[in-house]
């Protein structure tokens, strides 16, 4: 999965460059709106630390500085070509560092994933949950206060949907998180995309 992931991302972030079209999102503002959401989780403006985990080319570090959220930022993502946008566009902001090494990641406050989970190409459905979840301990783990996620609803229109997507039921992974993770789980489903967040706090 990790493989067919690194060249799907490689491609589009070849052939669109570090744009929203780069990292598979339709359009700046619905990746500014997800952002929004997932920023839900805290609202501390400094003295924070976040890992993005799945990173692209490091756009949540932009919505973070347009916001004034002046946090200390590392970026992880498996495509190497991403990484290499994201420090060609980022790499003089010294609260910034990014990796393809999930080893060197050290626990941060925060953790966030933006679309990590859509794209599952060609694995089933059944697999590509069970990998979310895997990420998810993942993301427990390196998270000290919390983290959030998000992902297409299964409350999508079905005849818009693609077959190479992943569409997750929100009630499934909302009581996963509710019983593993922290007891303080929210769901948020109410915002104009067909996808849902949720924000775990310890």
């Amino acid at each position: 999965m990790r493989e067919t992931a690194v060249r799907y991302y490689t491609d589009t972030i070849r052939q669109f460059g570090a744009t929203a079209r780069g990292v598979d999102w339709n359009s700046e503002e619905s990746q500014v709106l997800r952002f929004a959401q997932l920023l839900r989780l805290s609202e501390e403006t400094a003295g924070v630390s976040v890992i993005d985990y799945g990173c692209g080319y490091g756009a949540f570090v932009d919505y973070l500085r347009s916001i004034d959220r002046q946090w200390k930022y590392t970026g992880f993502d498996i495509s190497e070509s991403m990484i290499d946008h994201a420090r060609a566009v980022h790499g003089s902001d010294p609260a910034t560092a990014f990796t393809t090494d999930s080893d060197a990641l050290e626990p941060a406050d925060y953790t966030i994933a933006s679309g990590l989970f859509n794209v599952k190409q060609d694995h089933p459905a059944s697999a590509w949950q069970e990998y979310a979840l895997a990420t998810l301990d993942m993301m427990n783990r390196l998270s000290l206060r919390g983290f959030a996620f998000n992902m297409l609803s299964t409350y999508s229109d079905p005849g818009k949907r693609r077959n190479d997507l992943f569409y997750a039921e929100p009630g499934f992974f909302f009581d996963h998180c509710k019983r593993r993770f922290a007891p303080r789980v929210a769901l948020l489903h109410d915002y104009p995309l067909f996808e849902f967040t949720i924000l775990v706090r310890k």
